[in-house]
């Protein structure tokens, strides 16, 4: 069945649309959305069903995956992560909502599938409708970027074209404008002093 494609605008994303999104994803249903870095493909985190389906298109196991939570902001890190230091902390606050993943100590509350891991990777995207998604879902949305095949053009940008694409292989596609090319920054602060895994669109001054 084909996706749907919906317009909403960052600047003030429509709250009947928002809702159409979440119903989507309460039934266990994929969606690709707009970031403040690269469109991302994801589920309700609560749906073992949904994680499986990505993983059959992202062509791993999903015990192998390692996706970030989107989050709505901090408030519900203790959720997933363990006690983290007043140091740890004090770069997140700095550095979100932005185009930051950073890997904290996951605790024993995980959901089901990701019981085995030992780190999560939080995300707080400084974009609007992302984090209103997440906020009237109620709980994180699992999430991976979307690559491109192209050896040149790693992330699609155009929502068109990503549609076009996925359109048989998602629930949903949110038009949000478009998009980045360049992925989140990746620092691991699992183990205390900060490790960037991946140098991207956010700024390493966030660890000064």
């Amino acid at each position: 069945m084909q996706a749907e494609f919906i317009k909403l605008y960052n600047d003030n994303p429509n709250p009947s649309e928002i809702k159409r999104v979440v119903q989507v994803l309460q039934k266990g249903g994929l969606i690709i959305y707009p970031t403040d870095t690269v469109y991302g493909l994801g589920c309700d985190i609560t749906k073992t069903k949904a994680l499986e389906r990505i993983s059959r298109i992202k062509g791993i196991k999903l015990s192998k995956a390692n996706w970030s939570f989107v989050c709505a902001d901090l408030s519900n890190l203790s959720d997933y992560v363990r006690q983290i230091d007043t140091p740890t902390f004090k770069i997140l606050k700095r550095a979100l909502p932005g185009p930051y993943t950073f890997i904290l100590p996951g605790n024993n509350r995980l959901p089901k599938a990701f019981k085995n891991k030992k780190t999560v990777g939080i995300r707080v995207p400084d974009n609007n409708i992302a984090r209103a998604i997440v906020d009237a879902l109620g709980n994180p949305i699992v999430s991976t970027s979307i690559r491109d095949e192209d050896d040149v053009i790693e992330y699609t940008t155009d929502p068109e074209l990503i549609y076009e694409k996925w359109q048989n292989l998602v629930d949903l596609v949110i038009d949000g404008g478009y998009g980045d090319n360049v992925p989140s920054t990746v620092i691991d602060l699992s183990e205390g002093d900060p490790l960037v895994i991946r140098d991207g669109k956010g700024s390493l001054d966030i660890l000064q």
